[in-house]
C-alpha cells in the first residue's frame, strides 16, 4: 500500500514555522541570559560613555555559577575595582544604571577635595573628568549635595556590596548620594557600542510621539560612526 505524500506547500509551511519558533526561542534565550541592550541617557560616564551610545551588556560576565563545571565553561569573572557595571538602581529596581566600581567590600573610601582615597591611599584614575573647578567644603553646609560630591566619608564598604561612581565626577548620581550597591543587583558588564549618535542632553526625558520621531530623523545624520562597534574596556 502506497503512502500518501504530504503536499509540498504544507511541508514548506511547517519548515518555516519551525524555523521561526526556533529563532524566537534562541532570541529569547540570548536576551534573557546573554546580552541586554542599554542606552546611555545621561553624561555621568563621560568621556568613557556618551549620551546617545547604545550598548550591548554582557550578562554572563559576573553570573554566579552554582556548579564547578559551569564555572569552567562559562566565561565569568569576579568583580574588580575599575570595572564598569550595569545594575538595578537600589532606590528603584525598575531602572538600570551604569557606573564604575571604585571600592569593594572591606575597603575604606574617602574623598578629599575631589581626590578619591582607598584604604588611606590616593588612587590614580585616568578615566575620570572634572568639569567644575569649584571645590565645596563643610562651610557650604547649606549645599550638602555639593559638599559630599567633593568631600565624602570616610566609610567602609559592607559585606556583599561595592561602592560605585560615574567617570564624570561633578555630574554623577552615584554611591555618594544613594549608598552602597548590593552585588546581587549587578546585571552585567558593558560590552560593545552597537550604535551611537549626537543626542541632546536629557533626551531621555522627551518621550512624546513628536520627540521620538525627531530622534529617529537624527539617527543617521548625527551618527558617531567611529564609535560604532567599539569594544568597551
Amino acid at each position: 500500500m502506497k503512502k500518501t505524500k504530504k503536499p509540498k506547500e504544507q511541508s514548506t509551511f511547517r519548515e518555516y514555522f519551525e524555523l521561526i519558533v526556533e529563532t524566537a526561542i534562541f532570541v529569547f534565550f540570548v536576551i534573557t541570559f546573554v546580552v541586554q541592550a542599554f542606552q546611555i541617557p545621561t553624561g555621568s560616564m563621560e568621556k568613557t560613555l556618551l549620551i546617545g551610545d547604545f550598548l550591548l551588556v554582557n550578562k554572563f560576565a559576573y553570573s554566579h555559577s552554582p556548579f564547578p563545571l559551569e564555572k569552567k565553561i562559562l566565561p565569568t569573572k569576579e568583580i574588580k575595582k575599575n570595572d564598569m557595571v550595569v545594575f538595578k538602581y537600589p532606590k528603584d529596581i525598575t531602572k538600570d544604571f551604569v557606573k564604575r566600581v571604585i571600592a569593594l567590600e572591606g575597603d575604606k573610601v574617602e574623598i578629599k577635595e575631589k581626590q578619591v582615597w582607598i584604604n588611606d591611599n590616593p588612587i590614580i584614575e585616568d578615566f575620570k573628568i572634572h568639569n567644575d573647578i569649584q571645590i565645596y567644603t563643610k562651610n557650604d553646609y547649606y549645599r550638602y549635595d555639593d559638599y559630599i560630591r567633593d568631600n565624602f566619608g570616610p566609610v567602609v564598604v559592607p559585606s556583599g556590596h561595592c561602592f560605585v561612581m560615574g567617570d564624570n565626577r561633578d555630574d554623577s548620581y552615584d554611591s555618594r548620594y544613594w549608598g552602597f550597591l548590593p552585588l546581587n543587583y549587578i546585571k552585567g558588564r558593558p560590552w560593545v557600542i552597537y550604535f551611537s549618535y549626537e543626542a541632546e542632553k536629557n533626551a531621555y526625558l522627551k518621550t512624546s510621539v513628536r520627540d521620538r520621531l525627531a530622534k529617529l530623523v537624527r539617527f543617521i545624520p548625527e551618527a558617531r560612526w567611529k564609535r560604532i562597534l567599539h569594544v568597551i574596556h
